[in-house]
């Protein structure tokens, strides 16, 4: 039996070197990657291209050859749709072993660098309710864009995503599609079926912390669970259906709008029409999409982060332009002064033995909040650098949130 690697043609030449022939349970997994990789229903490893410690990691599965195509198909049209999941590299068909045995497929994902599994996250010592009602918040959000697209997952859970820092919240990433698919328009039975596999998914597994001891004290997992449905039929709301405004109101529809904005969505289209017979005014969302604050930080920047990250760095941006004199320069040299004297020589601050440990707009966001700690304390403004050289020294140095685990150096 041959060897067949299907996949993204750049990508195929760093996948072809790892070696096949060999059970993927029996493969050397780096312990720095391990916790990375969380718990799956296959055997799964995370290793690196090559030997170099700073290589690109990939994310191996073994299954069935269906699955694994039909999978594959679903991460490359999520990815194209821009939906927030791991980018799929290629499918393994053909394996054998040295003794001619056939082995399972294999499908290679790339690893979402800066990203976690919720049980390494909720596991630690600091963790808070908050952050377990974050993490819900940003589950719902996801399941909220993948029913936007038409993607019916099947199997949400937290097993199946991903969480990355995305400033005082978390993002979710889809890291499972095997039970996925996507319809030409999902149905409300549809979405609510997908809802009570979360429910019932997500309670099981903040169940399991419970018992394991490791669980925020007195988090009830039902309530958490029905936090997550709670929060999806917000959004969902929100994005769908028709609000009744005040037509009195001249600012109504500029501020369901900016609604929809904090939520990061774009507005593409929406429909306003008043009732002449009930003088009620109806604003109906047309068409959505996700990353709004994303896209405006990226026209502006062209810096790449999550969407809450982007949220804070524009309203650093707006206030570095509220103190530029008048008459203001045009928006794009204002972004590019602020990328230069503010955004960057913060970032660059970070020493090499701690690059890693932390994604840079994030590190800005933290600054940020540190700066506003440090002034409170001392009862004045204590200044963006020195607030980063405090964080480097007194923060930094215990982050583990990263995709790349780096060492602290004395």
């Amino acid at each position: 039996m041959a060897l067949r690697i299907t996949g993204l043609g750049e990508e195929i030449a760093a996948v072809t070197g790892l070696p096949w022939h060999i059970n993927l349970e029996e493969w050397p997994e780096d312990p720095a990657l391990t916790e990375k990789r969380g718990i799956s229903r296959h055997i799964v490893r995370l290793v690196r291209s090559t030997d170099d410690p700073d290589a690109e990691v990939y994310a191996v599965k073994e299954t069935v050859s269906e699955f694994a195509n039909r999978e594959y198909k679903a991460l490359r049209e999520l990815a194209h749709l821009g939906a927030p999941s791991v980018q799929p590299i290629a499918v393994i068909e053909g394996r054998t072993d040295e003794a001619s045995e056939e082995l399972p497929c294999a499908l290679v994902t790339r690893f979402l660098p800066y990203s976690l599994p919720y049980r390494v996250l909720l596991s630690g010592k600091d963790v808070t309710a908050n952050d377990i009602t974050m993490m819900a918040n940003a589950l719902a959000l996801l399941l909220v864009q993948l029913h936007l697209l038409g993607f019916w997952w099947g199997d949400c859970s937290l097993s199946n995503t991903l969480f990355r820092r995305d400033a005082e919240a978390f993002a979710a990433y889809l890291v499972d599609a095997e039970t996925g698919e996507f319809q030409k328009t999902l149905s409300d039975g549809q979405r609510e079926h997908d809802l009570e596999i979360a429910h019932f998914n997500v309670a099981a597994e903040l169940e399991d912390l419970a018992l394991s001891g490791v669980l925020y004290p007195g988090m009830d997992p039902i309530r958490a669970s029905e936090a997550v449905i709670k929060r999806y039929h917000r959004i969902w709301k929100a994005l769908k259906e028709r609000q009744v405004l005040d037509p009195k109101d001249r600012h109504a529809v500029e501020r369901a709008m900016r609604q929809l904005h904090d939520l990061g969505f774009a507005v593409d289209e929406v429909s306003v029409s008043l009732d002449g017979e009930s003088q009620k005014l109806y604003f109906q969302p047309k068409l959505v999409a996700p990353g709004y604050h994303r896209n405006r930080l990226r026209e502006l920047t062209g810096l790449e982060t999550e969407a809450l990250q982007a949220k804070r760095l524009l309203a650093s941006l707006d206030r570095f332009r509220g103190r530029e004199e008048s008459p203001k320069p045009p928006m794009q040299d204002s972004a590019r002064r602020w990328l230069n004297e503010t955004y960057m020589p913060i970032v660059v601050m970070i020493p090499d033995n701690l690059k890693g440990r932390i994604e840079e707009a994030q590190f800005f966001h933290e600054v940020l909040e540190h700066r506003w700690y440090l002034s409170e304390r001392e009862g004045h403004d204590v200044g963006l650098t020195f607030a980063a050289q405090s964080y480097i020294e007194d923060v930094l140095p215990f982050r583990r949130d990263s995709g790349v685990e780096a060492e602290a150096q004395a």
